[in-house]
């Protein structure tokens, strides 16, 4: 099983699902170079309970139902597919290495080190990849910069069983805004991008700037609605400064992913000086069901690049 968690493009299946509290969207391409068919189910209300601790998924056969179900509506060509998660079930880290082995098997175990104090939970039995988003070096030193991720191995153990038990092969797992910043690479822009992923119940902020991810920030949300409105502001506004921090300019605009549509985000997040886009707008075709309030971000990042 794969865990791979950059924005670089390919080496996925050419179907994928994303498993939500609002439900479950898939996709797939029915051939090489073809576009993407979607298709969405709902799933009992607390049935997806995202986090660090076992019991994510409280009512398995529910789920698997919907992933079934789904998923036989994109009718994919392929047994294997992408699992997008909540982000709240995985943690996500930009490191910096003054030297990393090349091979696997010998980066693994320096990455496991490395994260050890950074995660409340067991790094050995975690599922954990990286990617290399550059590599400097200098007369004195060489310099890594790596994306991390890393999910608890029983939350792992819960996501791909659902997935299983609907009759397909968890090939790929990935956590959600990194799912749908990999739709990112399909924009002909190369500027600096800031990005935001609401879900029920956290966002996700980022910063990608062409390979580059120079943010990728996860806060848990307040239950409350108008502690939530002011925890959605702040985390923008500090990620509006990271931005300007880093790159020497104020972002104009804000992409955004998940259960807001870009007007509301923007009625959200209330400053006039960020335009508010959508990382993927919905497609007008390819819709096998009614999306609702789901997005198509994460599973459409996850099919660029399919063949």
């Amino acid at each position: 099983m794969q865990v791979p968690i950059g924005i670089s493009q390919g080496g996925r299946p050419a179907a994928a699902c994303e498993i939500t509290p609002e439900g479950v969207v898939a996709g797939a391409t029915p051939a090489a170079g073809q576009a993407a068919v979607y298709a969405a189910e709902t799933v009992p209300a607390f049935s997806v309970a995202p986090g660090l601790l076992e019991g994510n998924l409280m009512d398995s056969p529910a789920i698997s139902a919907a992933i079934r179900a789904a998923l036989g509506q994109v009718q994919p060509r392929v047994r294997s597919v992408t699992v997008v998660v909540p982000d709240s079930a995985v943690r996500v880290f930009v490191l910096d290495f003054d030297t990393l082995p090349t091979r696997l098997d010998e980066a693994l175990p320096v990455l496991r080190f490395r994260l050890r104090k950074s995660v409340p939970f067991d790094v050995e039995q975690a599922g954990i990849s990286y990617q290399v988003l550059s590599e400097g070096s200098s007369r004195l030193e060489t310099q890594w910069k790596v994306l991390a991720a890393i999910i608890p191995g029983p939350v792992l153990a819960e996501y791909e069983g659902v997935v299983r038990a609907a009759g397909y092969e968890p090939g790929v797992v990935l956590p959600a805004s990194l799912a749908a910043l990999s739709a990112l690479s399909t924009m002909d822009s190369q500027e600096a991008v800031l990005a935001a992923n609401l879900s029920a119940r956290s966002l996700t902020t980022s910063i990608v700037s062409g390979n580059d991810i120079l943010l990728y920030r996860t806060v848990e949300l307040p239950l409350e609605p108008d502690a939530q409105k002011v925890e959605v502001q702040r985390s923008i506004a500090v990620a509006a400064a990271f931005f300007e921090d880093k790159l020497q300019v104020r972002p104009h605009r804000v992409l955004c992913s998940g259960v807001l549509s870009a007007r509301e985000f923007a009625e959200l997040v209330d400053d006039p000086a960020l335009a508010v886009g959508e990382v993927v707008v919905r497609p007008e075709v390819g819709m096998a069901s009614v999306l609702g309030r789901l997005s198509v971000a994460g599973v459409t990042g996850a099919l660029v690049g399919t063949n």
